[in-house]
């Protein structure tokens, strides 16, 4: 009997380690390391989530099929690696927006260093196959500049971030032009909430004090920002 108790104890000690692995949350985001990866993976979905979403949305019931044909298959990945830029660049400067709060009197330095951060985050991905190596290098180029003009401004309210980079994001959607002229705001609509998202997501996990001082420190070199 006594055997039988250990066993159940032990047996009901697992289930509640997996039952609380199971729902427990993602984990805080304290320092530079957690917070490239968050980057990465929100401006990842930031963008991958709208271009699939809506290509579903639009082929209707022919989406099935679609999405098993080669060309259009190699027409999303296009879209989604040249689209991933432009989500680490607004999800970049919603963190710059959070963070620029902490920054004390070196507001430049902390820039830079989030700059280099997300830049290194985009270092972790080698040259598509459905890119050339010049198309990826000016996309390198491009984060660059676009990160450099975040501390020109006002920091924006997160549905405000998606404002400049709408109509680069709508292009390279994989729909023909004329189909999807008219859904504009549609997509607009997706990009300010899903921002307004991240940013709520972010504020939850984030212990800023900390992400601070790692940044400004040097804690996780480009080295290990660019290991996803």
């Amino acid at each position: 009997m006594q055997n039988l108790l250990s066993h159940l104890s032990l047996f009901g000690g697992a289930l509640r380690a997996r039952w609380d692995g199971l729902f427990a949350g993602p984990p805080p985001i304290d320092d530079a390391v957690t917070l490239a990866d968050f980057i990465d993976a929100q401006a990842a979905f930031l963008v991958q989530k709208g271009i699939y979403e809506y290509s579903r949305a639009r082929a209707g019931h022919y989406a099935k099929v679609l999405f098993k044909e080669q060309v259009f298959i190699d027409a999303l990945d296009q879209s989604r690696w040249s689209a991933y830029p432009l989500g680490l660049a607004m999800v970049g400067e919603l963190v710059e927006g959070v963070l620029r709060p902490y920054a004390g009197d070196d507001a430049d330095g902390q820039r830079d260093a989030l700059s280099q951060l997300v830049l290194a985050v985009f270092d972790r991905y080698s040259e598509p196959t459905v890119l050339d190596a010049a198309t990826w290098s000016a996309a390198r180029l491009e984060l660059a500049r676009r990160l450099a003009l975040v501390g020109l401004h006002p920091t924006k309210r997160a549905f405000e971030i998606a404002d400049p980079y709408l109509k680069a994001y709508f292009d390279l959607l994989p729909i023909n032009a004329t189909l999807k002229r008219s859904e504009l705001p549609t997509i607009h609509g997706y990009l300010r909430a899903t921002l307004c998202n991240v940013h709520a997501e972010l504020t939850r996990r984030m212990h800023a004090p900390a992400v601070v001082a790692s940044l400004r420190a040097g804690q996780a070199g480009a080295k290990d920002f660019a290991t996803p």
